[in-house]
């Protein structure tokens, strides 16, 4: 906006609005928010903006209360609708509280609605843009999250990349100026949260040490793709029979399961023999296989069944990630990662919602050796990237 100039201050602290929205967001943030508090709050005021966009408790309230996020200053209600609906609806809210803060610098995380919603607003206002995540790529453009990526890193003035692959991306796309290999603070978070998280016992959950396989599902080209889903629900029940499987699932998959009579039919005749579908209330389970439908969990409680399980089954980027730090196998069940690092250490295996693939995958997990990794501490260097360029 013509004539946009940041709130001057005489002793020159830093005012930074930070957009989250989705619950990947506020666990990036979660570090990020806590050293500034507790580290930098002489030199910086961070504004925490929540657009809405994962408005259940399950999705939002918990991951704020677990990780000691402070409460948002701003709570937009934009949730649910459309993509392109959704993202103006942001938009539009997020110019307004801009107009009021006046900050030196928007922060954005991940590739989220929110994500781009947030760079878009803030770039036309002319206030610098920081990317923490930028660069990743799946090279699929069906996905929405690869446009708000793409668009986002286009925008921004400072691209934190967690990993060299990301570096490389920006690169042959044109992007070389403000890009910095900052680490990963998912992974900043998972070291943090670690020990916290241990200390949650999964007899909780009727559970032993590596004993079950831990299952996330959430992206629309499976939720929406009656074919792949029905793939991958065959491949779970037929793990099923040889142990436990617990399944943290999503309201979206679980509205689509409970609508479609095809996939009930499938999963029912097993459940009842095993007692263990219950998408209301999950009750304790005594029986070692099975299927286990769980609500959406905490960030702790996440952790903990990640930490504990003999293989994750997931299409979700962060869960990717978690289950390296952790050293856990993982089977991703689309047909690309924007993590290659984690691909090439072997433990991860691209199945998409190939039934046999994925049983495939499944079978080979007792042969997944553990990699020793570098830790990162990705926080820190963003924080100070930002207060340099005032």
């Amino acid at each position: 906006m013509a004539g946009y100039e940041p709130e001057k201050r005489i002793l020159k602290k830093i005012k930074i609005v930070s957009v989250l929205g989705a619950r990947p967001q506020f666990i990036k943030a979660a570090p990020v928010s806590a050293l500034i508090r507790f580290k930098y709050r002489k030199k910086i005021r961070e504004i925490l903006v929540h657009t809405g966009q994962h408005y259940d408790r399950n999705m939002s309230d918990i991951f704020f209360r677990q990780m000691r996020i402070p409460k948002p200053k701003y709570n937009l209600g934009v949730g649910g609708g459309e993509h392109g609906a959704m993202t103006g609806r942001m938009m539009e809210k997020i110019e307004n509280v801009l107009q009021k803060e006046k900050p030196d610098w928007v922060m954005v995380y991940g590739d989220t609605n929110s994500t781009l919603a947030g760079a878009l607003a803030a770039s036309k206002m002319q206030i610098p843009v920081a990317h923490v995540e930028a660069g990743l790529r799946s090279f699929n453009m069906r996905m929405p999250e690869e446009i708000n990526r793409i668009l986002t890193d286009h925008v921004s003035q400072l691209l934190f990349c967690p990993t060299k692959t990301a570096v490389k991306n920006l690169k042959k796309e044109g992007i070389t100026q403000g890009v910095s290999l900052s680490g990963d603070v998912m992974m900043d978070a998972a070291n943090f949260y670690r020990l916290k998280a241990k200390k949650i016992k999964l007899n909780r959950w009727c559970l032993q040490e590596k004993s079950y396989a831990f299952v996330t599902i959430h992206r629309q080209e499976n939720t929406d793709n009656l074919s792949n889903l029905k793939e991958i629900l065959r491949a779970l029940i037929k793990i099923s029979q040889k142990g436990m499987v617990v399944f943290a699932i999503h309201p979206r998959t679980r509205k689509v399961i409970e609508k479609n009579p095809i996939l009930k039919k499938l999963l029912q005749p097993k459940v009842e023999q095993k007692n263990h579908w219950n998408l209301q209330k999950n009750k304790k389970i005594k029986k070692k296989t099975g299927i286990m439908f769980l609500e959406p969990l905490g960030y702790l409680e996440t952790q903990r069944l990640l930490m504990g399980a003999k293989v994750t089954l997931t299409d979700s980027g962060g869960l990717q990630k978690e289950a390296f730090f952790h050293q856990v196998p993982c089977i991703t069940l689309r047909n690309e990662t924007e993590w290659l690092e984690t691909k090439k250490s072997g433990l991860n295996t691209l199945a998409g919602s190939n039934y046999k693939k994925i049983l495939s995958a499944y079978k080979a997990v007792k042969n997944k050796v553990p990699q020793k990794i570098k830790l990162q501490h990705a926080t820190d260097k963003i924080i100070k990237a930002l207060i340099s360029k005032i």
